[in-house]
């Protein structure tokens, strides 16, 4: 009796083992979102285990440390591709740090910059002299960065945008019914160097996202209208950190995402426009942030399971009862003068936009190649997935 129950138990046990092997999930596209504080930084890990990594976030230390904190948990050793979308302190800031952090490869930008400053220059000088010991490519739309395992296809870059429809995008080429409301702004008061952009649309067999730097509002309509060339995607990380310089109804609601991270901080991004914007997309299930966002109030910032970094509670009940001011919103151009919190970081652009009282936390996307991904807020583990549209 005890030797039959055995055998069943050792043939229960190996149809298990054999279940979990046919039932071993794909491996994933994992995308992981640095809290940079206002500034930007977005790792892509693909499939093959290549690494792209967009933007450095801000100097200082502070951003390097988190970024590595995150390559090491993907267990790199490299970062085989790096995009600085523009040369703003928030996105190419931290830059010179990594580089003495761990090898980079390949390195690709817009080329010559849009805002000729004295922080810009110097911050180039020391990045051409980076980039002359190593690949370097100068990206157009329609380029494509050879990233193993997914598909990474450039659609801005120094003001130019993609003119054609990307093969194989749904709804690429179809006209656009919000160009018919768009309505430029001034846009006198934005920092030229937004407009020069890399952009990139990645792909993972039928998954989709979007980076557009800090692209803006105007531009958007060169590139969404009078068509769609860029088609529908699954995630849409907003435009220059989700404050009102960028977002537009005829980019967002054309994009027609599932899905929105918004890379921003307490007080840059979060803007009123953007989040009514955002919810009001069509088909948009959620909106994910790295942080609690002034600017939106209780009625507009997400639910605080989708917030990776929240202020306590004392902090909370401050800001509701006496407003800071906010970067982005309604023409602001931030606390603080050049070099202050809020004003211009290294390399001009606005740097962090006033720090959270709390830890660090990311939010981190596995995406597989049928369309499914899970997003995972790692303050709190939260996760919830999105199941392939039929």
């Amino acid at each position: 009796m005890y030797i039959r129950s055995l055998s069943v138990l050792t043939v229960a046990l190996l149809a298990s083992l054999a279940s979990a092997q046919t039932n071993k999930p794909n491996k994933t596209l994992d995308i992981y979102f640095v809290d940079t504080e206002g500034g930007l930084s977005a790792l892509y890990v693909s499939p093959t285990g290549q690494s792209l990594l967009i933007d450095t976030g801000s100097p200082g230390g502070r951003d390097t440390d988190r970024i590595m904190d995150i390559v090491k948990t993907a267990g790199l050793t490299q970062i085989d591709y790096l995009i600085i979308t523009h040369y703003h302190g928030d996105h190419i800031g931290g830059l010179e740090e990594l580089s003495k952090r761990i090898p980079i490869k390949h390195f690709t930008d817009h080329g010559e910059t849009g805002e000729h400053t004295p922080a810009i220059e110097n911050t180039l000088k020391f990045y051409s002299t980076l980039y002359n010991d190593s690949n370097h490519t100068v990206a157009k739309p329609g380029d494509k960065i050879p990233v193993s395992g997914i598909d990474v296809e450039v659609v801005t870059s120094a003001t130019k945008v993609l003119k054609t429809p990307m093969k194989g995008a749904p709804g690429a080429g179809k006209p656009n019914p919000e160009c018919a409301t768009f309505k430029p702004r001034d846009e006198s008061h934005v920092d030229p160097d937004n407009r020069y952009s890399v952009g990139s649309v990645i792909s993972y067999g039928k998954f989709r996202t979007i980076n557009l730097g800090d692209f803006t509002y105007n531009a958007e309509q060169d590139l969404m209208c009078p068509n769609n060339n860029i088609g529908t995607v699954d995630l849409y990380l907003t435009s220059h950190h989700g404050i009102d310089q960028s977002g537009s109804p005829a980019l967002v609601h054309a994009l027609h995402p599932r899905v929105a991270v918004m890379h921003n901080s307490t007080r840059k991004g979060g803007a009123v426009p953007t989040m009514q914007t955002l919810w009001s997309s069509p088909g948009l299930e959620d909106v994910w942030q790295l942080h609690w966002a002034y600017a939106a109030g209780m009625e507009l910032n997400a639910p605080g399971l989708f917030i990776a970094n929240i202020e306590d509670t004392k902090t909370l009940a401050d800001v509701l009862q006496n407003p800071p001011p906010t970067f982005g919103q309604a023409g602001a151009r931030g606390p603080g003068g050049p070099g202050a919190p809020g004003g211009r970081g290294a390399g001009g652009g606005r740097g962090m936009a006033g720090g959270h009282t709390g830890p660090a936390f990311y939010i981190k996307v596995a995406a597989e190649s049928d369309g499914t991904f899970t997003v995972t807020n790692t303050r709190n583990g939260f996760s919830k997935t999105y199941t392939a549209k039929k």
